[in-house]
């Protein structure tokens, strides 16, 4: 509004208890809509912590929980499609480089059909890798709670839980190192 439709407002009123209400009133919308920005923001940036999922695992009997998490252990987590070509690279160097993430938590998840990711995971054999778990996100948590609108999507969490960044799309494997302070 501009001044001069106040103005032609307050001209109205002939009560001063009325031009009250019609500021009081004013202010709360103001307030309200303020307010709002807030709860915008995608939920991993008010809750910075893994959220809580449950992963149905290869064998279709096993679920991987954030409960099952290891304490005390940096934690990355890995949105992915299997038939996503860039998510296939990814993968592709995250195996190569593995040795640089011994120490890493990787929960790799999708929430594509569980024949395709069975097939991801024998293709990649990443059965070799013990710091390395891979499931179907059933009931659709990660996508919403990061907000995601490309894959691959990373989240990078510190030893403490404590979410330290996210990254859509390829991220080169030195720069996934820095991530947790890991040298070259």
């Amino acid at each position: 509004m501009n001044s001069r439709k106040i103005n032609q407002l307050f001209l109205q009123f002939k009560y001063p208890i009325m031009k009250f209400l019609t500021i009081a009133v004013a202010l709360l919308i103001t307030f309200n809509v303020n307010g709002q920005t807030d709860s915008i923001q995608p939920p991993y940036k008010r809750f910075p912590t893994p959220p809580p999922f449950k992963l149905l695992l290869t064998d279709s009997a096993t679920y991987f929980t954030k409960a099952d998490l290891e304490k005390k252990k940096p934690l990355l987590i890995m949105l992915f499609s299997p038939d996503c070509d860039h998510c296939k690279h990814e993968t592709e160097e995250l195996i190569k480089n593995i040795d640089k993430f011994k120490k890493v938590q990787i929960v790799m998840a999708t929430f594509q059909p569980f024949d395709e990711m069975k097939k991801f995971y024998a293709d990649f054999q990443l059965n070799r890798f013990e710091n390395i778990v891979v499931g179907k996100d059933i009931n659709f948590i990660l996508p919403p709670f990061y907000n995601i609108r490309n894959l691959p999507f990373l989240a990078f969490y510190d030893k403490k839980g404590q979410l330290i960044s996210v990254f859509e799309g390829g991220l080169p494997m030195d720069k996934v190192a820095e991530k947790f302070g890991i040298d070259k």
